[in-house]
């Protein structure tokens, strides 16, 4: 999954109004026009919606989709044929996996209470680490986290978690040898492999990095978004631009649209390329998806520049 503890409306731009040279020629339009019935479009059908507790974290093979709302409904919008696997967390509650059928539409998981107190804890720390804005936050996080490795040392996720929050405080040795525990008895580990990649990465290991990152690709059947957009990162650093954009376009396609950052990512990528189109495009959808997000009012300041830059490209011969 992809996390980050902080890591809409498109613009459209219509055609230019038709003119014709004859009352003949307006009347065949109006005459072949839709009615009002057939132009209206049709609310989206989600793909699937799932049924639990109110702000449930939900993940689809793995991969993190989104929280539900205070019914305890989320809708997904693209959901691919075949057999999933569905992860529902919610404080309080023994986190459930359960199998998905080809062809359904909706899911209703419930969730049962727990006394587990390494879970408990577990959760308590998950919740600490997205939430914190500060390192005392994040160290209170790591402490959460230990008390539920206290309870029950062989929790990966716990481990995983605690590796995340300790990259935040740039505890990169520490950091990894929680990737080793969690990893051990694995033999496959993508998310482990991927929060590898990014500890390695901020560390300057670059190469050790990339090798991560690919692993996790591996790991995950080709689907591992988290490293996607890690590997992209390193691409760029090294002067691959095209490379680096197809991962992010990877990721993207694995996410559904549940992390709107990558856009910026790929905006800023073809940008450097000067694809200013494509890059408006990029920007356009990351306002669409989150028009109240942090990057939000930085990307409003650019994207009239962007408009006449790319309107400029279409122009020269």
């Amino acid at each position: 999954m992809l996390e980050h503890r902080s890591f809409s409306g498109v613009r459209k731009v219509g055609l230019p109004p038709l003119f014709f040279s004859s009352v003949i020629a307006l009347s065949v339009l109006l005459l072949n026009a839709p009615t009002s019935a057939q132009r209206t479009p049709r609310p989206a059908t989600p793909a699937l919606t799932v049924t639990s507790e109110p702000n449930a974290i939900i993940w689809l093979d793995e991969i993190r989709r989104g929280t539900t709302d205070a019914t305890g409904k989320l809708a997904l919008s693209k959901v691919s044929s075949g057999r999933h696997t569905v992860r529902v967390r919610a404080n309080g509650f023994k986190e459930v996996t359960v199998p998905l059928l080809p062809g359904r539409r909706s899911i209703a998981v419930k969730l049962l209470r727990t006394t587990d107190p390494a879970e408990l804890a577990f959760q308590k720390a998950e919740t600490a680490r997205e939430q914190a804005k500060t390192d005392d936050a994040q160290r209170q996080a790591v402490e959460l986290y230990r008390e539920a490795l206290k309870l029950r040392p062989a929790y990966p996720a716990a481990r995983i978690g605690l590796a995340r929050v300790l990259l935040d405080l740039n505890e990169y040795t520490e950091a990894l040898a929680e990737i080793e525990a969690a990893r051990s008895g694995r033999r496959a580990y993508p998310e482990a492999s991927a929060v590898e990649g990014r500890i390695l990465r901020e560390a300057a290991f670059d190469d050790k990095a990339i090798a991560s990152f690919r692993r996790a690709i591996r790991e995950g059947g080709g689907v591992q978004p988290e490293a996607h957009v890690g590997l992209a990162r390193l691409l760029e650093e090294k002067g691959q631009p095209n490379e680096a954009i197809a991962e992010y376009q990877t990721a993207l396609a694995q996410l559904s649209e549940s992390e709107p950052v990558i856009y910026q990512l790929l905006g800023a990528a073809y940008e450097r390329q000067r694809k200013y189109k494509e890059a408006l495009a990029a920007y356009e959808k990351y306002l669409a998806l989150a028009p109240n997000g942090s990057l939000a009012p930085a990307l409003r300041s650019i994207v009239e520049q962007l408009r006449r830059d790319a309107a400029g490209q279409e122009i020269i011969p």
